[in-house]
């Protein structure tokens, strides 16, 4: 599967979903909000971007609408990982266990 690219911003609506499960817009927000400066404007705005790149999906369930990530919590932080080391490193990963080591 193509690395889905997600701002640090969407990464904070990801991280609620990952942490809780499957949220309510109402329920996503709220959680997202205890962590952010953001209003609801903003929130559902980084929720619609997530949803356009196919990164989380809404599911009609017991008569709401809930929203579940599309990407694993691992996979995401690997392809952080990957760029990290491709911008810094020249996709060597080596090179970046060994600057870890030397601090």
């Amino acid at each position: 599967m193509a690395r889905i690219a997600v701002t640090e911003a969407e990464s904070a609506v990801l991280a609620a979903l990952w942490r809780l499960g499957p949220l309510s817009a109402a329920s996503l927000i709220e959680e997202v909000k205890a962590g952010n400066p953001w209003g609801d404007a903003t929130i559902k705005t980084l929720l619609h971007r997530l949803m356009q790149k196919g990164a989380v999906k809404s599911e009609k369930a017991d008569g709401r609408q809930l929203y579940h990530p599309q990407i694993d919590r691992q996979t995401y932080v690997d392809g952080e990982v990957q760029t990290l080391v491709d911008r810094l490193f020249g996709g060597d990963r080596a090179a970046l266990a060994a600057h870890l080591t030397e601090r």
